[in-house]
């Protein structure tokens, strides 16, 4: 496992057409700078619909939720089961929808609360796994960038996160649009409302203060042969939407642990040339993930750190945050220059991470 550029030009001049546009990843860099203004028009549309579902699911006193999701919405389905432990105390259980399609498992009651998470609304095995619950009696709710598709059909309520349309293939701004309309739901839960305001601001610094930091991590990932992505907590879904851009637009196979599981057998991978993704946000996971990247650094590999600062002994870079949110909320935010990380080294490969090669903006899953 060893970082070869030439590897990355021959990878690229084997999959990519020579004759296609200099534009590639237009699409989704314009998505990417989207997001502070997206953020900011959500923000200011009110959160009147949220409210209305939040009173609804505490009338029906749910006593636990499943959630549903498949690829970046999976991830978003993640951080919301975060937010619901920790803020609302509720268990919370990420459904395997083929539990239900394939092997007729319900697994849910009256007192059930399942959440469908699709920005397409277009998969077949959510659809069908919200229209039991329904039937069943359990409370239904569809978050989908798509208000008028089957999914928000099948489910008795529903939000929509009002990303707007999405034309690259690897999603971007509906994936921050997602987490916002899930921390603004478990806010209202609370009966709190506010405090994402600063999101805006902070998202347009992630856009514009860290382009140095990401050029000299794209030069080191643009030719690895793999890569692994590491976080904890609130920050683990960050760490595993960051490996999925990575796979999808740079055909960098990428593993996603959490900090604690890597521990548990994954870390013998790790080795001089092995590069290791490390999500440091402040907060509470801070001071474990300084000390894990001590250890990654002891074993050769080379830690890449994104949090804010100071540079974390033996991290060989490090993309700074700036901003000072509070640890539930940042990963809307920092998931930003891992983004704009994987455009670059897609680039930099060769790679259209508009038109990922075998993949489509809609994937139906039985």
């Amino acid at each position: 496992m060893h970082n070869d550029p030439v590897t990355a030009r021959a990878l690229s001049s084997e999959t990519e057409d020579p004759s296609a546009p200099a534009a590639a990843g237009a699409l989704m860099e314009a998505e990417i700078a989207e997001q502070p203004a997206m953020l900011e028009r959500l923000l200011a549309t009110g959160d009147a619909d949220i409210r209305q579902v939040a009173d609804v699911v505490r009338r029906r006193d749910p006593s636990m939720v499943l959630l549903v999701a498949r690829g970046t919405s999976d991830h978003a389905a993640l951080y919301l089961k975060y937010l619901i432990e920790v803020r609302l105390g509720l268990p919370v259980g990420l459904c395997s929808p083929s539990a239900h399609t394939l092997y007729g498992a319900r697994p849910w009651g009256t007192r059930t609360l399942v959440i469908g998470i699709s920005q397409s609304g277009g998969s077949p095995d959510l659809l069908a796994t919200l229209a039991s619950a329904r039937v069943a009696g359990a409370t239904t709710l569809a978050v989908t960038n798509a208000p008028t598709s089957d999914l928000a059909e099948a489910a008795e309520l529903t939000l929509d996160v009002g990303a707007g349309p999405e034309q690259s293939v690897a999603a971007t701004k509906s994936y921050t649009a997602e987490l916002l309309t899930a921390y603004r739901l478990v806010e209202a839960m609370q009966g709190l409302n506010g405090g994402s305001r600063r999101l805006p601001a902070a998202a347009a610094a992630a856009l514009d203060e860290p382009r140095g930091a990401v050029a000299q991590v794209v030069h080191q990932l643009a030719g690895a042969r793999n890569l692994v992505v590491t976080g904890r907590g609130f920050a683990y879904p960050t760490a595993r939407e960051a490996a999925l851009k990575l796979m999808e637009t740079c055909y960098l196979p990428a593993l996603a642990f959490s900090a604690a599981d890597l521990r548990h057998g994954p870390f013998a991978l790790l080795a001089p040339g092995v590069p290791v993704l490390v999500l440091a946000p402040a907060g509470r996971t801070r001071t474990a993930m300084v000390e894990l990247v001590e250890l990654i650094a002891a074993t050769g590999a080379s830690a890449i750190t994104v949090g804010p600062g100071p540079t974390p002994s033996g991290s060989m870079h490090q993309i700074t945050t700036t901003h000072d949110l509070a640890e539930d909320l940042a990963p809307i935010v920092d998931v930003i220059p891992l983004q704009r990380l994987a455009l670059e080294i897609a680039r930099a490969k060769g790679l259209n991470p508009d038109q990922p090669r075998s993949l489509r903006k809609v994937t139906e899953t039985f």
